[in-house]
């Protein structure tokens, strides 16, 4: 399980991911051996998944991330499990205040622009607004978080953003932190993500992604949300292509259709003459 670079470039924020979580589904075929009481997943590498059930299927076990399991599930090679912990924390709460979101095509602007002038995907830049604001350039969290990148007002004057709340700073200010992340930790998605959660000194005090629920329900709500994007280009891509086949298919066959009709209309003539 993780993030690769298909790409194979070190040190370079913009990337193509993939991680083996997958969005909403039914477990069909697979047999439940976990309820209740909520576990943290401990991993060969270092990272924790939180979850609220597990079921096993043979070498993967589908891990769900909350209590509804229409709210997305990660599936992991089972050998890459060294154990589980049992986690009663409570849930944390909301984060950001919630209000109007900005005009997305505006938002969808500001993204690229920030993704060509730092060189980080635009997708990612997207799905860590959503799980940080959803949206909402007016959000502020309880601890002071600003924006539609939720920046800290430390890391927004470190960053030169003098206003959190102006849609096209914040977002310029949180794609240059991100990059920052994504460059100390040598493109390793997971804990860049967490150290914008959690900060980077919990990263380096833990080793990798710290042991918080919130952290890592943002991490995997981020990669979800990454991977939907993915998925649906995917999609509109692989339709166009076929789109684009057929009527290539349909051109090549013109020809022939037509040289058929004369030679039909041609016969008949023939047939119809004296």
């Amino acid at each position: 399980m993780g993030f690769q670079n298909p790409k194979g470039k070190s040190r370079n924020p913009s990337f193509s991911l993939c991680l083996c979580v997958s969005v909403v589904g039914v477990a069909l075929g697979f047999g439940a051996i976990s309820a209740g009481a909520a576990e943290v997943a401990i991993l060969q590498n270092g990272f924790e998944i939180r979850h609220e059930t597990r079921e096993q299927n043979g070498a993967s076990t589908r891990l769900y991330l909350e209590a509804s399991r229409e709210a997305g599930y990660v599936d992991v090679p089972a050998q890459e499990i060294t154990g589980f912990r049992h986690d009663d924390a409570p849930a944390p709460a909301s984060s950001a205040t919630p209000g109007a979101p900005a005009s997305l095509p505006d938002v969808d602007r500001l993204v690229k622009a920030a993704s060509d002038r730092h060189q980080v995907d635009a997708d990612l830049i997207a799905s860590v607004i959503r799980a940080e604001s959803n949206f909402n350039p007016q959000a502020r969290s309880p601890k002071g978080a600003q924006g539609l990148m939720q920046l800290m007002p430390a890391t927004a004057s470190r960053l030169g953003v003098s206003d959190a709340f102006h849609p096209e700073n914040n977002i310029d200010g949180g794609t240059r932190y991100l990059r920052e992340l994504l460059l100390r930790y040598n493109d390793d998605v997971v804990k860049a993500l967490a150290a914008y959660n959690a900060g980077p000194e919990r990263v380096a005090r833990y080793g990798g992604v710290p042991p918080y629920r919130e952290t890592h329900a943002y991490v995997a709500r981020v990669v979800r949300d990454f991977n939907r994007r993915k998925t649906v280009q995917a999609q509109a891509k692989s339709r166009k292509a076929d789109s684009r086949s057929s009527r290539k298919a349909s051109h090549n066959r013109q020809p022939a259709r037509v040289a058929q009709a004369k030679q039909t209309t041609r016969r008949y003539t023939e047939e119809k003459q004296p």
